[in-house]
């Protein structure tokens, strides 16, 4: 499982760290990966990876968007498809049922109420 992100104000903290430690003329750690400029270096990839990130998720939902709008597309597209079978073929033939389409002789007939009468 991937460790959670840093909060921004922690990131902020080490910015700041690194900002101080600029004026310090004497900072010189023992080891090399904990110097200023490796600060400096790994923070310049910090922000390009944020931009990545961001620029991803902007052309994840452009590519959501356009699916989203293929897909009206195509059902928009399917219903006009089942107005010109009802409209070429008739509203009885076997191609009606074919498209999902109820033919018109498999419908029920609706039944007549005898009426009733009220008697006081």
């Amino acid at each position: 499982m991937p460790k959670p992100r840093p909060s921004s104000t922690e990131i902020e903290a080490v910015r700041a760290m690194m900002m101080a430690l600029q004026n310090v003329p004497d900072y010189a750690p023992t080891n090399a990966a904990y110097s200023v400029a490796t600060l400096r270096e790994q923070l310049a990839i910090l922000a390009l990876a944020k931009e990545n990130e961001m620029r991803i998720r902007h052309a994840s939902k452009v590519a959501r968007e356009q699916a989203i709008e293929a897909a009206h597309a195509v059902c928009e597209t399917g219903r006009a498809v089942k107005v010109q079978v009802l409209a070429q073929y008739g509203s009885d033939s076997p191609v009606v049922h074919a498209v999902g389409l109820k033919q018109r002789s498999e419908r029920k007939r609706p039944v007549r109420r005898a009426a009733t009468t009220t008697e006081p």
